[in-house]
């Protein structure tokens, strides 16, 4: 998968030379989520190298299109995303395809990013799959006025992806660490919860009405226990 080739040098004072990643964002119709793309196949390559983990990658199947995101939020699912979001991502994608902007109607190839797949023998742009099973089909048909909607909010920036990924999965880390604490935490009053249950029950069993003796019991035990040993002194 690729598509046509583009490339930007910058020159430093000291002479070396770098290239800066050039990213599209548009924000789709509902305005809750946001939807980028490399410019030519080279920038993907980033994109599949620094995706977050809640990314949703799209691709024209069989044809060579885009690389087209869908920054989810944290949580969500394939099964999650909004019909409308995916129609946007799916419109974005065909129209950023040379032969598929041409067609009446595609297929688009949708699965999350961390299903992406990259070996060293595959060519700029290409991608395989870990699971292909968790790889999902649909059919789109030509839609100009959704694109030219997206079109409008299209945003031309030049992100650090590596340290957008470091920080996000620091972030992640942190917030796993934190629900370990808040488990840990829980669990140990629930222990105390149960301890305490249980020494209840335990004396509950011990002052049961049947386990006790009244003080007439007693009283009643030390006559007969006083005239017994006064019998046995007579005989």
């Amino acid at each position: 998968y690729c598509c046509h080739q583009y490339t930007r040098l910058f020159v430093r004072t000291n002479i070396k030379t770098y290239q800066e990643i050039m990213v599209f964002y548009f924000t789709t119709r509902c305005g809750n989520y946001t939807i980028y793309m490399g410019k030519d196949k080279y920038e993907n390559e980033d994109l599949i190298k620094y995706g977050l983990p809640e990314d949703c990658w799209f691709h024209v199947d069989d044809l060579s299109s885009a690389h087209v995101y869908l920054r989810l939020k944290p949580g969500m699912t394939l099964d999650d995303i909004p019909e409308d979001c995916l129609t946007d991502c799916c419109s974005l994608v065909k129209a950023n395809s040379i032969q598929g902007c041409k067609m009446s109607s595609v297929y688009i190839v949708y699965t999350r990013w961390k299903n992406l797949k990259k070996t060293s023998s595959m060519v700029d742009g290409q991608v395989g799959f870990h699971r292909p099973e968790n790889v999902r089909r649909v059919k789109v048909e030509k839609n100009n006025p959704i694109v030219n909607s997206l079109n409008k909010t299209k945003k031309e920036l030049y992100p650090d992806l590596a340290k957008e990924q470091q920080n996000r999965l620091r972030e992640i880390q942190l917030e796993m660490k934190e629900k370990r604490k808040a488990e840990e935490k829980q669990k140990k009053l629930d222990d105390l919860e149960k301890a305490r249950i249980k020494e209840e029950r335990s004396y509950d069993r011990i002052m049961n009405e049947n386990n006790m003796t009244s003080n007439t019991d007693i009283q009643a035990t030390a006559d007969a226990t006083a005239a017994e040993e006064y019998e046995d002194d007579f005989f």
